[in-house]
């Protein structure tokens, strides 16, 4: 069986441009933070996605020497999936969707493990059992003295990296939909970016921009749906016949089936600073059922 084409999904929204109408504030701090190796200011260290340091204390000769200097207990013993990050001695680290506090944030003390603070998100307990795969978390996002966290009942949030008081919150989804949030934002250009899971429960996949500082959405990009949804504009010209035309995202599925067509993005964003684009892939197609489709 032929399966639909989310056509533009895939290859448009994968390469959004960002126009300088729509993010203003310069990158140059970020930036800097990821290209000094004594910063981890993105879960995968920097915007190519390299979780490379250029740190070399620790070597071939010496690798065997290596004892526990600290230890700290996040409070959960199973979905423990996020990197933390480390801003000017201080690391920021984020529990999964269990224990006593889901999703829990520390700050600590790079050197020691000492507490800093934590933050714990009030979530909506249904969240749990919406998730359809685990209740992970992979990461926090970090941009001009704000933690960024994406809750499991698909909130985010904006906590002071000094004090870890709640700035802001906003919510992407609906856990009543089958929407659930698990990935690790990134911050580019003071717009924090995120995508929504539950692409095995029928929901429709999106990426979504949220300014840092309001925590207003500035747009969302669909996976699958009309051009308008998808943020398809009059530059994408794609080279292949079978992909070029108006609105394919909904000519090719069955009737209103796009709606529910999942291309979720739970996984991990790479931006080219040169380029001003950003690269994302998408998720599996919904129903998940293959003999559905």
């Amino acid at each position: 069986m032929k399966l639909p084409r989310i056509l533009a999904a895939a290859v448009a929204a994968a390469l959004l441009f960002f126009g300088p109408a729509q993010l203003a504030q310069a990158q140059g701090d970020l930036q800097s933070l990821s290209q000094d190796p004594k910063q981890w200011p993105m879960a995968p260290r920097d915007y190519a996605n390299t979780r490379f340091s250029a740190l070399d204390q620790i070597n071939a000769q010496n690798v065997g020497q290596l004892s526990l200097a600290w230890s700290f207990s996040l409070g959960a013993d199973r979905g423990q999936e996020a990197a933390p990050l480390v801003i000017d001695g201080t690391m920021y680290v984020v529990g999964p969707y269990w224990g006593v506090h889901p999703n829990q944030v520390f700050a600590l003390d790079a050197a020691t493990g000492d507490l800093k603070w934590s933050y714990a998100p009030k979530q909506n307990q249904a969240a749990k059992g919406v998730a359809c795969c685990d209740v992970i978390t992979r990461g926090l996002a970090y941009d001009n003295g704000k933690v960024f966290l994406a809750t499991l009942d698909a909130y985010l949030v904006a906590i002071d990296a000094n004090t870890g008081k709640e700035l802001w919150h906003t919510q992407l989804g609906d856990i009543a939909g089958g929407e659930t949030v698990t990935m690790a934002p990134l911050v580019v250009k003071g717009k924090v970016l995120v995508g929504n899971s539950g692409a095995e429960l029928g929901v429709r996949g999106w990426v979504t921009a949220v300014d840092e500082n309001s925590g207003k959405i500035a747009w969302r990009a669909y996976a699958t749906g009309p051009d308008k949804d998808v943020l398809i504009g009059n530059d994408f010209k794609p080279f292949y016949k079978s992909l070029q035309g108006k609105d394919l995202g909904v000519s090719t599925w069955p009737a209103d089936k796009w709606k529910i067509g999942g291309g979720t993005m739970w996984g991990w964003i790479q931006y080219d600073p040169q380029l001003n684009l950003i690269y994302y892939g998408t998720a599996n197609p919904s129903p998940w059922n293959e003999n559905q489709r």
